[in-house]
């Protein structure tokens, strides 16, 4: 058990670590050190999570997006004869994983500022084990936030049409965009110096990128001008994924182009965290 320095007791009551007691700690610590560093800072970000309200909001946002657009453009889209429910879900997913991922870059940021940066540097954890606890955590949330979606989702009408095998691929791919979005948003938190400016960070280009991108409505909707950058971005790319697969009717040609932007945006974040981590004294 580690002892807490008096100043400690100031700070937020989850910014301890209470390391559990050891039945015989010769054997954990040497065999299982990071299973059971990673296990104890995963449940200190789960139930911070909780005590804070994360959970409620991962379970609030999908419906406030699934009502925002469809009730308004179900009536124009079902003119069209696109069943909006069914186009609609896929896009309410991917925005409630960008909002996960803006949770995930607020809590890396209130852990550097409430000092927890400092205390693990100085405690012999390994170097990996906030990266994974963190990127646990952000993944419970997206879990939460993907089933709150799915389900509004069908409160709407939506339907996964193929195969077991088409809705696990659903699901993972929403939940391997949530790990990448996660990854890239956390190092921007420990980069970051204010909870708020990293929301303002990454909130506008989550914006823009869903709004212009063919999740909310067809490519045929947007003005001529904008229709190449509305069609070729990632977020098109993934929302035609996730809809053809809904739908039982997965195509390479629309799958690849998704699978190379996550591929470049796993490669461009994995960097960017592995450069946080190594470097992490740099950000105090």
């Amino acid at each position: 058990m580690t002892t807490t320095h008096p100043a400690d007791r100031e700070t937020h009551a989850f910014s301890r670590i209470d390391w559990p007691a050891d039945r015989d700690p010769s054997v954990v610590s040497r065999r299982w050190p990071f299973l059971r560093q990673w296990s104890t800072m995963t449940d200190r970000g789960v139930r911070s999570a909780w005590a804070e309200g994360e959970f409620a909001v991962a379970v609030v946002m999908p419906l406030v997006f699934a009502l925002g657009f469809y009730l308004p453009l179900r009536l124009v889209m079902a003119d069209r004869g696109i069943d909006y429910a069914q186009f609609l879900t896929p896009i309410i997913v991917l925005q409630a994983v960008a909002f996960t991922a803006m949770a995930a870059a607020q809590r890396a940021t209130l852990d550097k500022l409430r000092g927890m940066n400092r205390r693990l540097a100085s405690m012999p954890v390994r170097a990996l084990v906030p990266l994974a606890s963190r990127m646990t955590v952000s993944l419970i949330r997206s879990v939460v936030s993907i089933t709150a979606a799915l389900v509004f989702g069908a409160l709407l009408g939506f339907s996964f049409d193929g195969g077991i095998l088409d809705t696990l691929a659903f699901v993972g791919f929403a939940l391997a965009v949530a790990v990448v979005l996660a990854i890239g948003a956390d190092s921007l938190g420990l980069i970051a110096r204010d909870p708020e400016a990293t929301s303002q960070l990454l909130l506008l280009p989550q914006l823009v990128l869903g709004l212009l991108s063919t999740g909310f409505v067809p490519e045929s909707g947007f003005p001529e001008w904008a229709q190449p950058f509305a069609r070729n971005q990632p977020i098109s790319h993934f929302a035609a994924t996730m809809r053809e697969l809904a739908d039982g009717n997965p195509m390479m040609s629309t799958a690849l182009p998704a699978l190379i932007w996550l591929g470049a945006l796993a490669v461009v974040f994995v960097f960017l965290a592995h450069h946080t981590q190594t470097h992490r004294r740099l950000y105090p």
